[in-house]
This record gives C-alpha cells, structure tokens and sequence, in this order.
C-alpha cells in the first residue's frame, strides 16, 4: 500500500474544510472496483476514481468516504485473512484511516445504515454503480445529466480541483520528470529499433522503472495523422517520423501528458522542418500567452492563426490568415483543441462531460475548427493545462469530396504534395498558470529541431 506524508496528510483535511465551504449536505464517493479481464482473478489493473483520490489521497479498492461537515467517515473492509497468501500482509482499516486522516471507520457494509440523503457522482464501472442505486435507493444518471444535490456537489469539486494545491503540484512535477525521462529514452533508442514497439518499450519501461503506471494508453506510431493512434507494428523506414504521446501516473493517481515528435533517422527532411519550426512557432506563442484571466478558447484561436499563417507563407493555404481561420481552413490540418485541464486525469474531470471543460453557460461550438475544443473557460492561477498544437495529412479530411470543394480556393494542393513526407507531427506541454504568467513543467525535454535531432543520435 502507497504511504502518505504528513504533509499530504494535512492537505486532504485541508481540501475536506474546502468542500465544507460550499456544500451543505453530505456526499458519498466511491473508489470503485477492478474489473475481470476473462475469470475473477484475472483482473485489469485497478484505478480509483478521481474524485475518491482527491479526498482520500490513497487508492483503496472497494471502498467509500463519507464527507459531512468537513469530516470524512472511511468504509472499507479489511483485508481477508486468506488473502495474506496470495497478497502478502496488508494494512487493516484503521491504519489506512489513521493515515488519511478519517475520523472514524466503518466496514464497508455498515454504509447502508447510515441516511442515505447524500450526493454523490456515478462511476462508470457497473458493479459499483449499481451499488450505488442500491445503498442510494434512488436512479442515479451520468454525472453530465446530474441534476439537485447531485450537480451541486459535482460543481463544488470541479470549483475545488480545477486550480492544484502544493501536495497535488508537487506529484504532478514528478510525473512530469519521469514522462521527460522516458521521451528522452525514446528518442535515443529510435535508431537502433526496429519496430514502434521498441520505442514504446523503451518508454514505458522508464515509467514502470519508477513505480508509475501510464496515464493513458501510448501513442508511439509513424501514423502521427491518426491522431490517437494505439497500435504499434510498423516497421521504422529511414525517412519516418515518429511521433511519440506518452504520460507517467505517479501511484497517487496524479498525471502527466508529452508529446514530442521526431526522425526515425536523426534528421528532419527540409519539409518536415519547416513544419515541425511551425508547429513549435504555435506553441511557444501559446505558451507566452497563458495568464489569469486570458480565455483558453482564445489560446486556441491563437494557435490556428500561428499555424495559418505559417501555412500560407509555405504556399500550402491560400488567402488572408485571419479570413481562413474565420472560414476553419486551419483544421484541415489542425482539427483538434489545443489542449485540456491536467491533474488526477490525464483529461482531467472529462467524466463530468463538458461540466468542468467549460464555463456555466458555455456549449461546444459546431464549426468545424472549435468542435473539439475541451477547455472553454477563463484560465485561472493555479490551473494546469496542456499546450498541444500539431500538423496532420488526415485522408479522411484531405480526401473528403465536400472538404475539397468547400476548401478549393483555400488550399493549393500541388504544393500540399511535396509535402507528403509530413504525416503528423504534435508538439504538447504542460503548462501550469501562475500569478504572473506561466511555468512549463516539462521544459526540460528538448524541442527544438537541432536539439531534438542531437537526442536521436546520441549513442550512435
């Protein structure tokens, strides 16, 4: 079992006071439970909710905290007796409760006594969300369509965890450090493997090496315009290059998300500099934009301004930057949102649809090149987000009959050939807003081309 300090200890009463403050009525969350892959013990490994984690700081299966007033009331079971053989000895209740601060403990099957007039957010994981209904005896919906106490206390927790305390802050750097370490490993193994599998191996070997898990699934694909690609046999030809998604999750649940891009080979090709030096361009822009107050939406315009700019100045767009921006011709290349909030998820809060992404009274636009936008709100010190710009040759888009014929006098598609060796390329950071400015917790990865190409060799 994970061991906290005393000074995390002292950070969950801390958040508990906080959540006294703007709610009333006591809550009940709920850590869930692992999942069977294909029989009982054969299980995916388990992740808590966040929301439990926030308040309980350790990732305990099966479990429930009661939040009243400002306590929490741990209910969990101890650990069969049994289990000792195949688990080895493990903390009992009242040392985990000791540890987390709780003022009091209770098996987990005692939570049915209490009144059950509590708020609490839905898990996606359908043992214990049925468990829910059943100890709430009320239908519960997904946290996006909650309504009453339920929304209330979903919109006191989004208020409490879109800004990071100093505990969470300090495991979300050492997140950051171990993610740095295994982009670097990556890069200097590309020339010697073989296949996108080695490189990913190198990577999250780094992470497990540390005693972190992966925050979400790796990207580590030659294929850079499948934008969440998860699959990883090509083969690496001279001339590829790899663009590598890869986060570390410190065993705390707190996350971090990189992406670097770079040449199979070394070396970039004259055309993929000039778009990867765009890209770059677009995110260091961004990056010196972050503040309080800025609106995120407006980092993001930013961005597809920078790059269409740049797009036209290749000959690839045609036509007045700021008029092909109002007309989305940027996300032919540039589909995506420019980043997201960061903390216990690596999306973080993305349970709670666009509850936490976006500012009460904000809805997702339906153009073309603000749809997928998952953060709409005035950035606020405190905050952690990611800077993620990219250049993709998606064929789904390129290729689509209507895309073209909207598009036809936008983009000259002769010159958009002689780059056909640019087939993704993403630049991301992440990025915590601070009283003055902004602070990058992931500067210490290289970026720039000559330095990124310098990585690559080393060792050769």
């Amino acid at each position: 079992m994970v061991m906290l300090d005393r000074d995390f200890a002292s950070t969950l009463h801390q958040r508990r006071q906080n959540l006294k403050q703007q709610i009333e009525f006591p809550a009940i969350l709920w850590s869930g439970c692992a999942r069977s892959r294909n029989f009982p013990a054969n299980k995916f490994p388990f992740r808590a909710s966040s929301h439990f984690l926030y308040f309980a700081g350790l990732p305990l299966e099966n479990a429930a905290i009661r939040l009243q007033e400002g306590k929490l009331t741990l209910y969990w079971d101890n650990p069969a007796p049994e289990s000792t053989l195949w688990h080895g000895q493990q903390g009992d209740r009242d040392e985990i409760a000791a540890q987390i601060g709780a003022d009091a403990a209770y098996p987990l099957t005692e939570l049915c006594d209490r009144p059950q007039d509590a708020a609490t957010i839905a898990l996606p994981d359908p043992i214990t969300y049925q468990q829910q209904i059943n100890i709430l005896n009320r239908p519960l919906p997904l946290p996006q369509h909650s309504q009453g106490q339920d929304l209330a206390l979903i919109k006191a927790i989004i208020s409490l965890r879109l800004t990071h305390d100093r505990s969470a802050l300090s495991e979300l750097q050492k997140a950051a450090n171990v993610a740095v370490e295994a982009h670097k490993t990556g890069m200097t193994t590309a020339r010697k493997a073989k296949t996108e599998a080695e490189v990913r191996g190198a990577m999250e070997g780094v992470i497990i090496a540390q005693n972190m898990t992966c925050s979400y699934n790796s990207i580590v694909t030659i294929q850079g315009e499948v934008l969440h690609n998860e699959h990883y046999h090509n083969p690496l030809q001279p001339g590829d290059l790899i663009l590598a998604d890869v986060g570390a999750e410190t065993s705390l649940g707190w996350a971090s998300d990189i992406t670097r891009t770079f040449p199979v080979t070394g070396k970039f090709s004259p055309t993929q500099r000039e778009i990867y030096n765009l890209v770059l361009a677009a995110q260091d822009r961004c990056i010196d934009r972050l503040a309080p107050g800025v609106e995120y939406r407006d980092i993001h315009l930013l961005a597809a301004l920078t790059i269409t700019e740049g797009l036209v100045d290749l000959g690839i767009l045609r036509g007045n930057p700021a008029e092909l921006v109002d007309r989305d011709a940027h996300a032919l290349f540039f589909p995506h949102g420019i980043g997201h909030l960061l903390g216990l998820d690596v999306h973080d809060m993305e349970d709670l649809g666009d509850l936490a992404g976006y500012a009460e009274g904000r809805q997702r636009s339906d153009r073309f090149g603000l749809g997928y936008l998952r953060l709409d709100r005035p950035l606020r010190s405190g905050m952690l987000v990611t800077i993620e710009p990219g250049f993709y040759q998606v064929p789904a888009l390129l290729q689509n009959p209507e895309m073209r014929a909207k598009y036809k006098d936008a983009v000259n598609w002769e010159r958009l050939e002689q780059f056909a060796d640019v087939r993704g390329i993403r630049i991301e950071d992440d990025v915590l807003v601070t009283e003055s400015g902004s602070e990058v917790l992931t500067e210490k990865l290289p970026k720039c081309a000559e330095n990124i190409e310098e990585l690559v060799m080393r060792n050769w």
